[in-house]
């Protein structure tokens, strides 16, 4: 994940490219941006490390499409089929996605090349349900009016952070606030204000 990386998934399509991967690394922000750019959202967890409760948490198992325990070989195999089923059990606390497909939840194995045909047909399998009722339209139409409003917001907030006026006046307005001299709220439409004046003029 990247600042341009909804520009570069869109050069990637108009060059012809119709397979393309965005990884997240950890938990938190990176996923959500993540989730409103891709069309099929894969939640890879490992066995064995605590990952398996980590992940059973209700923002990103909501988010998930489909769920793969990784690293199925050797002496964790046991452990992924067991991390897979706790994870089958948590998807059936959370309601049903919007899409109306039902997240699945597989093993593999880089190593081994076991369980990688699965993944792939869990994808296909999906795309398939999803261009049949509509969703994959609805969501890429949704996606789009959400980068809408991002964009926005960052030119918005560039401008300000950028603007010399604000520049000048930022620090002297956050020393009235820790000296309690000024409310974060007061201090917060000064400087709008301010802002708002040049904007006009």
């Amino acid at each position: 994940m990247a600042r341009k990386t909804r520009e570069t998934i869109i050069l990637c399509e108009a060059a012809g490219f119709d397979k393309i991967f965005v990884e997240t690394v950890g938990v938190g922000q990176s996923e959500t941006a993540c989730h409103s750019m891709v069309d099929f959202f894969l939640l890879i967890q490992l066995a064995g490390t605590g990952d398996e409760l980590q992940g059973i948490k209700r923002g990103i198992m909501e988010m998930a499409d489909g769920i793969v325990i990784n690293k199925c070989d050797g002496n964790n195999v046991d452990a992924c089929h067991m991390a897979a089923t706790h994870f089958r059990n948590a998807l059936h606390l959370f309601p049903q996605p919007e899409s109306g497909w039902d997240p699945q939840v597989l093993c593999y194995s880089g190593f081994y090349g076991y369980g990688i045909k699965e993944v792939w047909d869990m994808v296909f399998a999906y795309m398939d349900f999803v261009k049949k009722n509509g969703y994959f339209d609805h969501r890429r139409g949704e996606q789009a009016k959400y980068w809408m409003y991002e964009t926005i917001n960052e030119r918005l907030m560039n401008s300000f952070y950028n603007n010399p006026e604000i520049e000048a006046g930022l620090r002297a307005a956050e020393l009235r606030v820790l000296n309690n001299e000024q409310t974060s709220f007061v201090a917060a439409k000064s400087l709008l204000d301010a802002y708002f004046r040049g904007v006009r003029l």
